[in-house]
């Protein structure tokens, strides 16, 4: 998001339709049942079917890909007036997490498309409308202020390079910041930095590099690009803040950082989910080297599980709670204050660190399938392992 052992006696699309579906029912449940579970078992099961070939091809597989349009779920974030969803954040979050649930990768690429595509809230409505109307619309991008804008006219002359904009192949536009400039010079703020604002360029006007090569995250085909000196008209800059907001309702008021933080947190949890709903049948397969006993009926190990089970369900519970209150707040017409984005981010991060424990401490009882990287619980392990680099989810 812009301002980036024994194999199971199943088959394997067997075993990760049913823990996929498990998942995506866990990451679906609300709090007290107060929201529905937001994914189709159908939509589920097409995901999950094709999640090791995207993984493999390394970019999100042509099913895939055509769900995320179909569905209309990467203009959830858009404002309705140019064509989008302009969905409920709890709402928005919950599915980010059930599709995570099933592939790490998807539930990404959903959530960093959808989440640029909120940009559209801040922009001038016909650009947004044209933007948000773009046949087979995906708003990829990057937060890192890589590259310059010099100004020129009516608009800017961009060039840079930019890291890790997930989606890439697929992106019809992409956002970045630049550096200001004016004869080849930094532009100032009050305080002497150089000032920064945030763009969003056709496709057309962007040369994707290559350059995604990580473990996990495969499909995410989070690759870099850049721009070298292409003009663009001034409609296309825009800043983040509810004064700058020109689309109405909440979604746009909702402080940006919070929403990163929840929407990152969520697909951290869908990921730790489907680890754990994985777990519980591989450790149950492993024996125990002295006593011959189900490794699952060792002392400790169904404690452990339990134990990471529950302090999981709790944090994630939590974490809705505080969600769901903080977007009560917005909506009413409130601003949400210091304290409340402190909350939220604290929950995310709690979340993050329980999710965390849970994959690492059941990890080693799963035996050689965890470290098979043919294996469905080896590509969540890996797709956990790589999303949790994201700066925002350091503690």
């Amino acid at each position: 998001m812009t301002d980036s052992a024994a194999s199971p006696t199943a088959s394997p699309f067997t075993a990760a339709a049913s823990a996929a579906a498990n998942a995506a029912t866990v990451a679906g449940r609300a709090p007290g049942g107060g929201h529905a579970v937001p994914l189709a078992a159908r939509d589920a099961r097409r995901i999950a079917h094709y999640a090791a070939a995207a993984d493999a091809a390394r970019f999100l597989h042509p099913v895939q890909q055509a769900l995320l349009h179909r569905r209309g779920w990467l203009k959830l974030l858009a404002p309705r007036a140019c064509g989008g969803a302009e969905l409920a954040l709890p709402e928005a979050v919950r599915l980010e997490e059930a599709v995570a649930a099933i592939d790490g990768s998807m539930g990404w690429v959903l959530t960093l498309c959808a989440g640029a595509g909120w940009f559209a809230g801040f922009l001038p409505p016909d650009t947004a409308r044209a933007i948000v109307g773009t046949q087979r619309v995906c708003v990829g991008g990057s937060g890192a202020p890589t590259g310059y804008a010099d100004a020129e006219g009516e608009g800017y002359r961009i060039s840079g390079r930019w890291d890790y904009a997930s989606g890439a192949p697929m992106a019809t536009h992409f956002t970045l910041n630049a550096v200001l400039r004016a004869h080849g010079q930094p532009l100032l703020d009050e305080h002497g930095a150089p000032r920064i604002r945030a763009f969003i360029v056709p496709a057309a006007q962007v040369q994707m590099v290559p350059s995604w090569g990580s473990i996990g995250m495969r499909a995410s085909a989070s690759h870099s690009y850049r721009i070298d000196g292409q003009w663009l008209h001034r409609d296309h800059g825009f800043t983040i803040s509810a004064a700058t907001a020109t689309a109405d309702g909440p979604l746009y008021r909702f402080p940006f950082y919070s929403l990163a933080f929840v929407t990152l947190a969520a697909n951290m949890a869908g990921m730790a989910a489907h680890f754990m709903q994985l777990a519980r049948p591989a450790i149950s397969r492993r024996k125990h080297s002295m006593t011959g006993l189900p490794l699952l009926e060792a002392p400790g190990v169904a404690a452990l599980l339990q134990a990471k089970e529950q302090a999981f369900a709790a944090a994630r519970d939590h974490f809705y709670a505080v969600l769901d209150a903080a977007w009560a707040l917005v909506a009413s017409g409130a601003q949400l204050d210091g304290g409340g984005m402190a909350g939220l981010q604290g929950a995310s991060l709690a979340l993050v660190a329980v999710s965390r424990q849970a994959v690492d401490e059941l990890y080693p009882y799963c035996g050689l399938y965890a470290a098979s990287e043919a294996s469905d619980m080896n590509r969540v392990w890996r797709d956990f392992h790589t999303a949790s680099q994201h700066s925002l989810l350091l503690p």
